[in-house]
């Protein structure tokens, strides 16, 4: 075979060898929710993409076939393509006649196989990698061509692999459900792209973690609760009103944890307007309220609130004593975060690059993505950053006292009866980090 007509070949076969790397990973490669979004604006090839990612065994087949057979062919053709080039070089060298010829061809077959490499593997895979969905709707036509072309073989060695795989007992095809953590990965990806705002990545976040978080992580506690007594008198409710406005007001006999139900001060309006006493005790007047174990997450939240036509619920534990209230704009709160709490109630405030004050109060998982931490020790115990601090002091904290893991310090700045108000969380330097037994997530004895 003359040297041109072998140097012709090669390129063929690198091109082929090239197109079914490209194929065989773009194909692979292809996110499925983009290809459906192509074929529902009429893309037909994205569909052809989507029924190969359904049953790959074929395709596959032929790919590798087809990729074997090339590999062989080069391997026949290679050795030979270039040394009849290499061999008047090397002749002009000092180099022994006897060892030139085997040199031309030594060098003839190193040169192609680094052109298959380059040309064959790594480009076109790089490729693959980089517009999966836009090469595999190009080359799909193709390769079913192909495909017709191998069907025999494409057929036997197909049976053949099913049958390893039965015997093996593996799947035989890849398992498509999406997990929230799926969802997680692919929303930074997009924050970190620049595609999602920040606002927007943190919004689905919230989202995601209705499934995780209790209720207790988003209620109004029950020392921060605005309640009526049934027996209290008009000028009380009428000061307690004006004090505290609020939609909705929890009714109870005798203490807090005798809850009777709800009031809405629309119906209060309705009285005023209408020149009538305003008494607990009317008729209709207090409406039977929601309760709920603290047990609930956010997402079971909100299906009891649908279940129930309400908006509004008591939280109990498990000795039926009240710990808070809870509302749908709460849940929504949760999620939208900072896009509609106002800025006086921001529960975190990051002072610099290296510090944050932190009301007790806030959900850990808040607190978590605040710190850019994984997790923090003993992270089933508490649902709250003064939580955290009573589990690691092992005793109620008092101001001044602090906490230092993972390289950082957690300071009690203010108690106000009991409750950790502010908490003052600073990321120490690597000399400071040395100086403490950071390393040590032992509860303080």
């Amino acid at each position: 075979m003359d040297p041109i007509t072998s140097l012709l070949l090669i390129a063929a076969l690198i091109a082929a060898s090239a197109f079914f790397s490209i194929s065989e990973l773009a194909v692979a490669a292809a996110r499925r929710l983009r290809l459906r979004q192509m074929a529902e604006l009429g893309d037909v090839r994205a569909q052809r993409v989507l029924d190969v990612q359904e049953a790959p065994g074929d395709f596959f087949t032929a790919i590798q076939i087809g990729m074997n057979t090339v590999a062989i062919l080069g391997g026949v053709v290679g050795e030979g393509a270039f040394a009849p080039l290499l061999l008047p070089l090397l002749q002009r060298l000092p180099v022994p006649p006897a060892h030139a010829e085997t040199l031309s061809s030594v060098l003839s077959f190193v040169l192609v196989t680094s052109l298959f490499i380059l040309l064959a593997d790594l480009f076109p895979k790089r490729l693959g990698m980089t517009a999966p969905e836009q090469v595999a709707v190009k080359v799909v036509g193709p390769m079913h061509s192909v495909l017709r072309l191998f069907r025999p073989i494409v057929w036997l060695f197909t049976r053949l692999t099913d049958a390893m795989f039965k015997i093996l007992g593996l799947p035989d095809r890849r398992d498509e459900a999406i997990t929230p953590d799926d969802i997680l990965a692919m929303a930074q990806a997009g924050a970190d792209a620049g595609v999602l705002a920040g606002a927007e990545h943190r919004v689905i976040e919230n989202v995601i973690e209705l499934d995780t978080r209790l209720v207790t992580s988003a209620m109004t506690a029950r020392d921060s609760i605005i309640h009526f007594l049934q027996d209290d008198s008009e000028s009380l409710i009428r000061v307690r009103i004006e004090q505290y406005p609020h939609s909705t007001y929890l009714v109870c006999d005798g203490d807090i944890d005798h809850v009777l139900g709800y009031l809405d001060s629309k119906d209060l309006l309705s009285r005023v307007l209408n020149n009538q006493a305003i008494t607990l005790r009317a008729d209709g007047l207090i409406k039977k309220v929601l309760i709920v174990p603290d047990r609930l997450t956010l997402s079971e939240m909100l299906t009891q609130f649908r279940q129930a036509y309400e908006d509004f619920a008591v939280i109990v534990n498990e000795y039926s004593l009240v710990v808070g209230i809870i509302t749908i704009n709460d849940v929504m709160s949760t999620v939208m975060g900072s896009l509609v709490a106002p800025l006086d109630e921001e529960q975190i405030v990051q002072r610099d690059a290296n510090s944050w004050l932190i009301d007790g109060v806030t959900p850990i998982e808040d607190v978590l993505r605040a710190l850019s931490l994984d997790s923090l020790p003993f992270q089933s115990d508490y649902e709250t950053l003064a939580g955290f601090l009573m589990v690691m002091l092992r005793r109620i904290p008092k101001r001044t006292d602090t906490v230092t893991w993972g390289g950082l310090r957690f300071e009690v700045m203010d108690v106000d009866s009991f409750k950790i108000d502010q908490v003052m969380v600073t990321r120490l330097t690597p000399e400071e980090a040395s100086k403490t037994d950071a390393a040590d997530t032992s509860p303080a004895t």
